[in-house]
């Protein structure tokens, strides 16, 4: 049976390949060729025409392709108080080409909440379209596992654990303010628990001083916190994913390690998981989701232009539902086709005929 609200049987993670006007414009402004008040128009007249693509591939939740973003993170992050967004050297590599050297680091006290340009940015989604508008914020602990204790000067906090409350504080309050402005459909994107079931990372994680078994619990408490205010009929999401920029990846590693503390000491209500390659390992991790919960499967990829086989797909979701329902169960691409403004290397019209398919492919498996 289809559902009526989200997550859709047939939905998507919320990133779009940038089309060709909006990238000119964005080169125009910064070269001073063009005003901020020009960009936004560009960015406008984009953002509907992606909307209604949206709409007619079939899609129920609607995004604005985070097109006037150029990081997935740092646009968010950034802009919170006590944060600041800064040019350093990256910690975390990805396997290939590597994205700017955007970093984070704290610069006061958090905790605090003024407003926030990305909530008029979903006004102007929700504004546009008659489906579900969705929004897409970083899930907090990006503020952190990139960077660990460099982030976060003593000066400001000695105590690590005041640092995650206030950070659970600020995200509570913004989290808040997207719902006040009529968001019912939110999304953490959370790379962090992935990264932590490589180990790789693992151990690169412990020899700066923390602990990998500690950390998923922290940010457990974090994401609660941060979604400890909203109204009843909001759905909270969280999705998964390995890293991805260029058609790369930073990690490897099925989701047993974190499976456990993901699915059970976190109050978020559907998961948005990488399932594309074996890298993301198999379906037996599923076993833990409580039967309250939804897990979208991501194994359509956004990495690449090559169309999936529905049969393909279609078995691929038979195996899942030896560990988890079929009513449980939606689709989904396994990350956004754009996590930075460069995107992906595979084609639009590539882009818009995978979400095309997942559409179609969800009515072939539970119903119109």
């Amino acid at each position: 049976m289809q559902r009526t609200k989200p997550p859709f049987r047939a939905d998507h993670v919320g990133s779009l390949l940038r089309s060709a006007a909006l990238k000119d414009a964005r080169a125009k402004r910064e070269a001073n060729q063009i005003t901020d008040e020009q960009l936004k128009a560009v960015e406008d007249r984009e953002i509907d025409a992606i909307i209604k693509k949206q709409e007619q591939v079939g899609l129920k939740s609607i995004t604005d392709g985070e097109y006037r973003r150029a990081f997935w993170n740092y646009d968010f992050l950034g802009l919170l108080p006590g944060v600041e967004a800064y040019l350093g050297e990256r910690k975390i590599k990805f396997q290939g080409k590597q994205p700017k050297p955007m970093m984070l680091r704290v610069i006061g006290k958090l905790g605090a909440f003024s407003g926030h340009p990305m909530i008029e940015h979903f006004r102007f989604v929700q504004s546009h379209s008659k489906q579900t508008a969705k929004m897409t914020i970083p899930s907090p602990s990006s503020l952190h596992f990139r960077y660990g204790r460099s982030a976060v000067p003593e000066a400001i906090y000695p105590d690590m654990g005041e640092f995650y409350r206030d950070l659970g504080q600020s995200y509570r309050k913004a989290v808040r303010a997207f719902a006040d402005a009529g968001c019912r459909y939110i999304q953490l994107d959370e790379v962090n628990f992935t990264y932590l079931c490589d180990s790789a990372l693992r151990q690169q994680v412990k020899e700066r001083g923390d602990d990998p078994d500690k950390l998923p619990h922290i940010y457990a408490q974090v994401i609660n916190a941060a979604i400890s205010d909203v109204p009843a009929d909001m759905m909270t999401a969280m999705h998964l994913c390995r890293g991805n920029f260029q058609s790369t990846f930073v990690a490897s590693g099925g989701y047993e390690p974190v499976a456990e503390t993901l699915f059970n000491e976190i109050n978020i209500q559907a998961y948005f998981m990488e399932y594309d390659s074996d890298r993301a390992g198999g379906f037996e991790p599923l076993r833990f989701v409580p039967k309250n919960k939804f897990v979208v499967l991501g194994l359509v990829t956004s990495k690449s232009g090559t169309l999936e086989s529905k049969g393909a797909l279609k078995r691929r979701i038979d195996e899942a539902t030896k560990y988890i329902s079929l009513d449980q169960l939606c689709l989904s691409p396994q990350c956004g086709f754009a996590s930075t403004e460069e995107g992906n290397i595979l084609a639009e019209d590539e882009q818009w005929a995978k979400l095309r398919m997942i559409a179609e492919l969800s009515e072939e498996v539970w119903g119109k």
